[in-house]
């Protein structure tokens, strides 16, 4: 997932983003966070749904060679149990390991909640909640999901409609799929700070209250 992490936005796209949000701070009063993350859960039913999908047809198909190798008959439950356990944990770190593996055992509705609930808390634990105005706007990128997700301070939501923020996504998730991140970033945090200055016009005494851009480590899937 760290190299992952690196093909997505590598040193030099930070220092990019950085300055795309730093130009876009200086027309408004409002602040804007890119948060990128690995992954917004770690979905531990997905890698025993996985490692039960595959285990159990396997250990099937390999119980009759192995009862019969061992002289107990073709459909011993025991031998069934001993193929199976050892089958089952090999699976579990391959779906573990492998996440284009892992994503088909997980409902697209269950990794939208986690994106929102992980995006939410971040906004708080980073203090988007505290700026002078009450106009902080977070951008969460979730590796993991291929999700992203707006969400702006009190003062924000009260004067601009949450279905602003879909053209933004949609930026961000486009540019993500043909391979070109940081523009795509830098697109949105472009549309954001246009759509800022209209409700939030920067004045004389206006500082920068939050840090540009945030780069996660965890949690890993």
């Amino acid at each position: 997932m760290k190299d992952r992490m690196r093909r997505l936005i590598s040193k030099a796209d930070r220092h990019r983003v950085e300055t795309c949000v730093r130009e876009a701070e200086s027309r408004t009063r409002g602040e804007i966070v890119v948060m990128v993350v690995p992954a917004s859960y770690h979905y531990p039913i997905a890698n025993l749904l996985g490692a039960t999908a595959f285990s159990f047809p396997v250990a099937i198909a390999f119980t009759p060679a192995v009862g019969g190798l061992f002289w107990v008959g073709p459909h011993n439950l025991w031998v069934f149990l001993a193929v199976l356990i050892p089958l089952f944990l090999v699976f579990h770190e391959v779906v573990k390991r492998f996440h284009i593996l892992k994503r088909c055992f997980i409902r697209g509705k269950e990794m939208d909640e986690e994106v929102r609930e992980a995006a939410g808390i971040q906004f708080f634990r980073k203090g988007l909640y505290r700026t002078r105005d009450e106009a902080g706007v977070l951008i969460y990128i979730s590796v993991f999901e291929r999700k992203v997700w707006v969400l702006g301070d009190r003062g924000i939501n009260a004067v601009i409609p949450e279905a602003q923020w879909n053209g933004v996504v949609a930026t961000i998730a486009q540019a993500i799929k043909k391979g070109e991140a940081a523009e795509g970033i830098c697109r949105a945090v472009d549309e954001v700070g246009r759509i800022l200055r209209r409700s939030f016009p920067v004045r004389c005494d206006d500082q920068n209250e939050l840090g540009n851009l945030m780069v996660e480590d965890g949690p890993h899937v």
